[in-house]
């Protein structure tokens, strides 16, 4: 499973305006500073303002900034809001499944179970604990080290 290149980069913005949470941060600096391109970065914070997680100032002395503590932005909402297509394999979409297995097929739950628990690990994180901006809690016994 890969992300898309859209939901890397709005967690990129989204990171930047967390750790720079004391002032507005502009659509060309988070550019410049993630090596990113400005027309999407600006695409990304029309889209994160739309959704209601980034403020955007206009005006000479503008710029954007989180509309909401980032203790309470989690990961896995920003993930479910940049991803446009969850389905793992065919069957997961009623409308145009074709498998010939799918009756019989246990595959599915097995996926389904699998997907529930890479959101439940991305809920339980907040933006704040991302950008270092909140006490980190402990890890899971059962969650592996970070790499």
């Amino acid at each position: 499973m890969r992300l898309a290149d859209y939901t890397d980069y709005a967690l990129r913005v989204l990171l930047y305006c967390a750790r720079h949470d004391e002032r507005l941060v502009t659509v060309a600096e988070i550019a410049e500073q993630q090596g990113l391109a400005k027309n999407h970065v600006m695409k990304i914070v029309a889209d994160l303002a739309h959704a209601g997680l980034l403020e955007t100032v206009r005006g000479r002395s503008g710029g954007v900034r989180l509309m909401r503590p980032a203790r309470e932005i989690r990961i896995g909402d920003v993930v479910r809001l940049g991803e446009t297509d969850l389905r793992l394999t065919e069957c997961f979409d009623e409308r145009s499944n074709a498998c010939k297995l799918t009756p019989e097929c246990r595959l599915r739950g097995v996926f389904a179970r699998a997907l529930h628990a890479f959101f439940g690990v991305l809920d339980a994180i907040t933006l704040a604990e991302l950008a270092g901006s909140a006490p980190r809690r402990s890890k899971p016994s059962n969650e592996p080290a970070p790499a």
